[in-house]
């Protein structure tokens, strides 16, 4: 077979060094983890005598080679193994990588030959081709202006998917009357949007694992169907008894959200670089609230009396299909990788869910996150609720509500940029977390001041703190946990976010005075629920590095970015017959 050039893989492989910690093998042993060169699969453990590898990796790892082949063996078994054909054989010549793998520093490089394919990771024996430069084979590694379009569509999608979710809320009393039915089921138009996330969200992760472009497809699709079907439930100016066909389109709308809500990680994965990540992130997950603020806002403004809703959600349906059609035209994927990263193998769905589920740093972000997501939901949904009884407005409710976004937006816009260059993710948590729950404990008192300037400051702090923590803890737990796939944390932060949301809608109305009390239908032991439960969870993401983990919460995807640029300008890997 005639000599190849390694020189396309030798970023791959110092991507792939670049992380560590612990895998499980399929009967649950711990074993190293894994890293990935074209075909052959190593992991970073001291190997058997008799296995020739380069001087220099002996020199920095005190007389120990690093690589080994497969997964455990027994010694002789290995030592065969890695000595006959088929297998590696590292020879001293130039360095590949300069990188880290468990601490151990990188600085061997090599020929080699091999036979087999590599295990399976992520569906495919390879990552995603690199295509070096034909006149210096060098790896190109570039960001596309195109990769614009795709994010303002991403943007634009989860506002108007937010829209969806909230079109009723700000204006409860006038659509319970234009349906013909009462508050609790117009309340139950939000819940079940909610609801519909958690239940197609096994079938995102795997659209998403596919590509971020299907899923973006999939969305604008049940977008403009679920906005056009709402609309024919309300035709008529003097009201509607199909509550049933309203209740049809909503779920729609709401089954599309996790495609495109799940989507800014993957997205930014692919077609943007470390430096770029979080800013990329925080905007197209940001828009997502954005929308919900547009609802708040502009709802009241397009419905002065109950006839006046057949025009609003007339109005957007269309601005939904406005901003659905363009997505059928995006490009799938940049035509070289952004960086090195990007092309790192990643883990299967069934290791990922393993590593995950054992993982204490995942559940220390992980819960909170959808904890605070879903209280997000929860008083976005009832806001007007819980601020009307005592006597503050509709339109009141409405701008207290877009102070929560609007100020959190502008919040996101500053911080992510400076945490794209910092790197201080883990600061930032555990900074942002005690004001969420402090924020919360406050606001039970405010509504009862009867006066604005208590619930705006109050929701204003809240937003800030709560919309820096969306991208934040998005990509701390992709660098925690990568090689898993990005649209895993991602969908599954979301998705419990979004469960917990329904449940807690549910449970504050169900927490909502009665008539008779004072004021009558106010929610201030909902006000009381939603603080104490915010407060427990604080100190789960105070944790995180603490106990003799520090070594756990180590940003790996950007590790494994710094380790490919520091690869060899020149390696060759001679295939051997």
């Amino acid at each position: 077979m005639p000599p190849t050039s390694l020189h396309a893989q030798a970023p791959a492989l110092a991507s792939a060094c670049a992380w560590s910690d612990e895998i499980m093998d399929e009967s649950g042993k711990e074993e190293p983890s894994p890293v990935l060169l074209n075909h052959t699969y190593y992991t970073t453990h001291p190997v058997s005598p008799g296995y020739q590898v380069a001087d220099d990796t002996k020199e920095s790892h005190g007389g120990k080679g690093v690589f080994r082949t497969e997964h455990q063996q027994p010694h002789k078994e290995k030592e065969q193994t890695m000595t006959g054909s088929g297998f590696v054989k590292l020879e001293s010549r130039n360095s590949i990588a300069k990188g880290s793998c468990n601490g151990i520093k990188i600085v061997g490089d090599g020929s080699a030959r091999h036979d087999g394919d590599a295990p399976e990771m992520d569906g495919r024996t390879t990552p995603p081709p690199l295509r070096p430069d034909e006149s210096d084979n060098q790896v190109v590694f570039k960001v596309y202006k195109r990769r614009w379009f795709g994010l303002l569509q991403v943007v634009l999608l989860n506002v108007i998917v937010s829209w969806d979710w909230l079109t009723f809320s700000p204006v409860a009393a006038h659509a319970a009357e234009f349906y013909r039915t009462d508050e609790t089921a117009i309340n139950w138009l939000s819940t079940a949007f909610l609801l519909s996330f958690v239940v197609v969200c096994p079938l995102t992760i795997y659209v998403l694992h596919k590509g971020p472009k299907l899923s973006i497809m999939v969305s604008a699709g049940l977008i403009l169907v679920g906005n056009w079907v709402r609309y024919g439930a309300s035709t008529s100016r003097e009201g509607s008894d199909l509550y049933g066909l309203v209740m049809f389109g909503q779920i729609l709308t709401g089954l599309a959200q996790p495609f495109v809500l799940a989507a800014p990680t993957s997205y930014s994965d692919l077609w943007f670089t470390n430096t770029g990540r979080v800013a990329a992130t925080a905007l197209m997950s940001l828009a997502n609230p954005f929308g919900a603020a547009v609802g708040q806002l502009v709802t009241p403004m397009l419905v002065d009396d109950t006839p006046d809703i057949s025009n609003m959600v007339l109005y957007v349906a269309i601005i939904s299909s406005v901003c659905a059609i363009p997505s059928f035209f995006l490009p799938a994927r940049p035509p070289t990788p952004a960086s090195a990263s990007g092309t790192t193998p990643k883990l299967s769905l069934r290791l990922s869910a393993s590593r995950l589920v054992r993982s204490p740093e995942f559940f220390m972000i992980w819960i909170p996150y959808c904890l605070y997501v879903g209280f997000f939901n929860s008083i976005s949904s009832l806001l007007s609720q819980m601020m009307v009884p005592y006597g503050f407005t509709d339109d009141d409710a409405g701008i207290g509500g877009a102070l929560l976004i609007v100020v959190g937006l502008v919040t996101a816009a500053i911080t992510s940029p400076i945490l794209d260059r910092t790197k201080k993710f883990i600061l930032a948590i555990k900074t942002a977390v005690p004001i969420i729950g402090l924020c919360y404990l406050i606001f039970v008192w405010m509504p009862q001041t009867r006066s604005l300037a208590g619930p705006y400051v109050t929701l204003s702090v809240l937003g800030a703190a709560s919309f820096s923590l969306v991208p934040l803890a998005l990509e701390l737990l992709i660098e925690l946990s990568h090689p898993i796939s990005p649209e895993v944390t991602s969908t599954l932060s979301w998705s419990g976010g979004q469960l917990l949301g329904a449940i807690f809608i549910v449970v504050s109305d169900a927490l909502k005075a009665g008539p008779d009390a004072d004021p009558p239908k106010n929610m201030h032991r909902a006000l009381i629920f939603q603080a104490v439960l915010c407060l427990a969870v604080v100190p789960l993401p105070l944790c995180l590095g603490l106990f003799g983990r520090s070594h756990m919460v180590g940003l790996r995807r950007v590790a494994s970015d710094n380790a490919a640029r520091n690869a060899s300008d020149h390696v060759e890997m001679r295939l051997e017959p």
